[in-house]
């Protein structure tokens, strides 16, 4: 593991990926995070560092608070997990991860979306589908609010689409 970018090394934990999605609307301190995550505030310091260090996110403001100086971080805006190719089963193994303890606090009964497929199409028809895939997410995520605010509802969204390798034409 060694030899894994760094990036996804620090993306390859579910912690900081729900840290990310909570850093996107806005910026949090790390006791906010640990609140919100419900894990120790020197763990999450801990998981915040990590992702500061390889750009993941940035320090927004710094304030006096309860006479102590409180740093503030938000995302860095792009597409870390999209950009992410060498390290795919990783990324995947972690995904997996959120998908599975999201999947466990659904909501009762509300709808959604859940789609499982390996198909084949025309290369066309695949640059469209993830380009509109790519334009869904970024709609999401500008629409995304703090946790919390009044009139919103929590989401819980994973998405991986990606070509494969023809299994058959390798076996040759």
């Amino acid at each position: 593991m060694t030899d894994t970018d760094p990036v996804l090394r620090a993306l390859a934990h579910p912690l900081r990926l729900r840290m990310l999605s909570l850093l996107w609307p806005g910026p949090l301190s790390a006791a906010e995070l640990s609140r919100e995550l419900d894990v120790s505030h020197a763990l999450a310091s801990q998981h915040l560092r990590r992702l500061d260090a390889v750009g993941l996110v940035e320090l927004a403001e710094e304030r006096t608070r309860r006479g102590g100086r409180e740093r503030r971080y938000r995302a860095v805006r792009g597409t870390p997990l999209s950009d992410q190719h060498g390290g795919t089963p990783l990324l995947a193994e972690t995904m997996a991860h959120a998908l599975r303890e999201r999947a466990g606090r659904r909501l009762e009964g509300a709808e959604g979306v859940t789609v499982d497929a390996e198909l084949w199409v025309d290369p066309q028809t695949w640059q469209d589908v993830r380009s509109r895939l790519a334009e869904l997410a970024v709609e999401l995520h500008e629409a995304a609010r703090p946790a919390r605010t009044p009139g919103t509802v929590p989401l819980g969204v994973s998405l991986m689409a990606f070509p494969l390798r023809d299994a058959t034409a390798s076996d040759g």
